[in-house]
């Protein structure tokens, strides 16, 4: 017999780790729950990873089968469950950040004490980060050389004879946060990404930045899978053949469409692989400077782009949209976080960790270099990026209905009026709308005092 402790892979399809412990021996699942990693314990992530956890264990128990669960550190717990049902070995999958490669190798360690073999599968990923170089500053550079490698399919699940007949009574941990979380596992992946192949691939490319279409049709506007993917409900291969699978049946704008979103994909896996190069990359930042951001310390500031109440309307609706779903479509999400690291210069390791406490999507190596890449702390070959958020309305929302779907107090107000609303005077902005907040920042001012900041940094000035 052999275990397979279940990490960020929350599922029987398409897991890596699971199809080889299974492929000529009897498997035992093992999820080892600590605290000490993984979203924060108060997070709307970590509730949904909870109800994730609930769909998988009733995957296990429909194929005559459990998935045991066990509290504390698994360098002790796996050890000793090994030799209570006579387990030989022990599998798992890779995972990048330091606590979790910490982790795997105290119990790799462990399990060489105690007689077990182990093995360790790479399963987040379609390309092994060891495949490639160290680290890329560049996602042309990355992509040139990830496209070289053959892609694996998706791995074959388990037979249920391949599992073992097992009961397990511990309780898991609730699915309680605050808002409606999506629905969890395996079934409800496939079926949202059945869905997007079927009615919203072949436009994706043409779809993905329109906000209006994401108020109206956010089902067919962009994929909807990184919660998911997140939460490991999800295999990337799966999603990956699947994605194929639409290409090899599309033609002309369609395939276009569908080649756009397959090149989406690619972010995730490079997000991966610079956490792997980097596995503090959520706390320390990717360039190095002259001298250290001048990042300033605004606690009104900060609570006001927390509740979307900064006076700049994409802005608003993006925080209002991330309290309201526990998730943000990735143009506003690019929006909010340029302006918090840029127009008011906080630093964003702040932004980092309350996107890990509100997101249900929340995932360590996208969160992280998104949030370094939006920063110009991160991997991006622009020196100082700054996202105007009337710009960004202007093209992406002019018709402002992103924006009066999560501000309502601007519903109403003519959409030009609420795109230039940070430049509008004061008056006029009373007499439109005397609920919805006045700019707390002037638009030009920080603009020109960010890019002092950073050229300073850089040793430009």
């Amino acid at each position: 017999m052999r275990l397979f402790w279940h990490r960020r892979d929350r599922r029987l399809h398409d897991n890596r780790g699971l199809a080889a412990a299974a492929s000529d021996d009897t498997v035992l699942p093992v999820a080892v729950r600590d605290d000490a990693v993984g979203p924060p314990a108060d997070s709307r992530a970590r509730a949904y990873r909870a109800a994730t956890d609930a769909a998988l264990r009733e995957a296990y128990r429909e194929r005559g089968s459990d998935l045991r669960v066990r509290s504390g550190d698994p360098a002790a717990v796996l050890p000793a469950l090994a030799d209570e049902c006579g387990a030989d070995a022990v599998h798992w999958n890779v995972a990048y950040g330091r606590e979790r490669r910490e982790r795997a190798e105290r119990v790799a360690d462990a399990c060489a004490s105690a007689g077990l073999d182990v093995a360790a599968h790479t399963d987040a990923v379609l390309v092994a980060p060891e495949t490639l170089g160290d680290d890329y500053r560049s996602h042309r550079a990355f992509l040139d050389d990830w496209e070289a490698v053959e892609k694996p399919e998706p791995a074959p699940t388990p037979d249920a004879d391949a599992l073992a007949a097992v009961t397990d009574d511990a309780a898991l941990p609730a699915a309680t946060a605050d808002i409606d979380l999506p629905g969890a596992g395996h079934d409800a992946a496939r079926k949202r990404l059945d869905g997007f192949v079927d009615a919203g691939i072949e436009t994706y490319a043409d779809t993905r930045d329109d906000l209006a279409a994401a108020v109206e049709r956010p089902r067919e506007a962009v994929s909807r899978l990184s919660p998911f993917l997140a939460a490991g409900a999800l295999g990337i291969r799966e999603a990956w053949a699947a994605a194929g699978a639409a290409l090899d049946d599309a033609a002309g704008d369609a395939a276009r469409n569908v080649e756009k979103y397959r090149y989406e994909l690619t972010w995730r896996e490079r997000h991966f692989h610079l956490l792997a190069a980097n596995p503090d990359l959520r706390r320390e930042t990717y360039r190095s400077f002259e001298t250290p951001v001048a990042w300033r310390d605004d606690d009104e500031a900060f609570a006001a782009w927390r509740a979307g109440e900064t006076g700049y309307p994409l802005v608003d609706a993006g925080m209002r949209q991330l309290e309201r779903e526990g998730y943000v479509h990735n143009r506003p999400r690019q929006v909010v976080a340029s302006f918090l690291t840029k127009h008011l210069l906080h630093d964003w390791r702040d932004g980092e960790r309350h996107f890990a406490r509100r997101l249900v999507d929340y995932d360590p190596a996208s969160n992280a270099a998104m949030w370094q890449w939006c920063a110009s702390t991160g991997t991006d070959t622009v020196d100082v990026r700054i996202f105007d958020p009337v710009a960004q309305m202007d093209k992406y929302d002019a018709d402002a209905a992103f924006v009066s779907e999560y501000v309502p107090e601007l519903r109403g107000v003519p959409a030009r009026k609420v795109v230039e609303w940070p430049t509008l005077d004061a008056a006029e902005r009373h007499d439109l709308a005397p609920a919805y907040a006045d700019p707390i920042v002037e638009r030009d001012a920080a603009y020109e005092r960010a890019e002092r900041a950073f050229e300073t940094a850089l040793g430009k000035r």
